[in-house]
């Protein structure tokens, strides 16, 4: 089947509608052995404000429609959804999760930004409750005992772009590597010049990095960008996400009309009209696409349409799958439910179906899972990502 078919399959497929679909899921929830089961609280971390709040909507949105089409239970439990705003620092996440865990929270899930992540590993660590993120993931994050993440390590985002690149370049081409200065593009360079080829001549010249801000200016990237293509490169490549993305390719394609090359963050949900045909040809790596034609990715994206009247992203289906893990979980650990036991139910969940493809906790409690290349392409009057192909597996 082709990828436009595959997406006018899924269109059609949310005009049907959920509403049975989501009775059947509700349906192991009702019988006897769940019915005097007690609610439960989860606390939700995202950005309420600023550069990254659509990434912290798409969160919650993920979270919100696992939910709705399992009866507002997980593991059996009626569940209170209390939320907290992380803000944009290590200190406001810390605060957000203090807030949380005074509440008595069973769990937490969510954190957007890895400076946030980094910022609050002790203090998940120290209070002994699960963490399912569902979004920020540096590699620097080790050691963890009750931190699980249902969407990547950083560092896998630029190991899928690196192989994928090192092939597909001519053996005269040139890159130029633009990247924000904060905590998570290190681990991107890193995974990109191990599969690359760290001695490559291609991508010999050094790193630009860019202000890290998460709300930047119509000027914010000009000097930077105009440094880095002093050498003429044939193709870029970069990582950024949110506002941030948008401003950047809008001023990178002042400059520059060749290839751009990004994890797939670059162009992933409500940035992606923003960049209108800036965004055209770009290509990216991620774990997810929307136009994955697997069931459990069928029901999600047509469930997703309905509610929301939008694509879904690799946020929000992260986040889905943080509370399809959690609920397979707090099945497990039977009526009344400790954050501890929940921890160690985590670990015995094995394969999980999910709408990126089926993936599974690997050791260091992150997803064994495929990456996918897309590209942007007009569907319509609608910019699309569009699956290409596989890339790889890792994890």
């Amino acid at each position: 089947m082709s990828q436009m078919n595959r997406r006018r399959a899924l269109q059609l497929l949310a005009a049907l509608g959920t509403t049975g679909f989501a009775a059947a899921c509700g349906s192991d929830t009702d019988d006897q052995s769940t019915a005097d089961r007690g609610p439960i609280k989860i606390g939700l971390i995202t950005p309420q404000a600023g550069g990254f709040k659509s990434i912290g909507d798409d969160i919650t949105n993920g979270f919100q429609l696992f939910l709705d089409l399992h009866g507002q239970r997980l593991g059996g439990h009626p569940v209170e959804l209390l939320t907290a705003d992380e803000g944009e620092t290590a200190k406001t996440g810390k605060a957000a999760v203090d807030d949380l865990l005074k509440q008595g929270v069973l769990a937490l899930t969510g954190v957007v930004n890895s400076a946030v992540m980094v910022g609050i590993r002790d203090t998940v660590e120290q209070a002994r409750v699960p963490l399912i993120g569902s979004n920020a993931s540096p590699s620097s994050l080790q050691s963890v005992f009750y931190i699980w993440r249902t969407s990547y390590v950083l560092d896998e985002a630029g190991r899928a772009l690196g192989r994928y690149l090192r092939d597909q370049l001519p053996s005269n081409g040139r890159i130029a590597i633009i990247m924000p200065e904060n905590v998570g593009s290190p681990d991107v360079v890193r995974g990109f010049r191990q599969e690359f080829g760290a001695s490559d001549p291609r991508i010999g010249d050094p790193v630009t990095n860019t202000n890290p801000t998460p709300n930047p200016g119509k000027n914010t990237y000009v000097a930077d960008i105009r440094r880095a293509l002093t050498k003429k490169p044939t193709a870029v490549v970069c990582f950024y996400a949110g506002t941030a993305a948008v401003e950047f390719i809008k001023q990178l394609r002042d400059q520059f009309s060749g290839p751009v090359y990004a994890p797939g963050f670059l162009t992933e949900g409500a940035v992606l009209e923003s960049m209108d045909k800036d965004a055209l040809g770009i290509q990216t790596a991620l774990n997810y696409s929307a136009d994955l034609n697997n069931t459990s990715n069928r029901v999600f994206a047509s469930a997703y349409r309905k509610k929301y009247q939008v694509t879904p992203t690799t946020y929000a289906m992260a986040s889905y799958d943080a509370a399809q893990v959690l609920d397979q979980a707090i099945q497990l650990t039977g009526g009344s439910p400790t954050p501890q036991q929940v921890n160690l139910a985590l670990g015995k969940i094995g394969q999980i179906d999910s709408p990126r493809g089926i993936w599974q906790f690997n050791q260091p409690r992150t997803p064994q899972q495929k990456w996918y290349l897309r590209e942007v392409q007009r569907d319509g009057q609608v910019m699309s990502n569009v699956l290409i192909n596989e890339l790889a597996t890792l994890g």
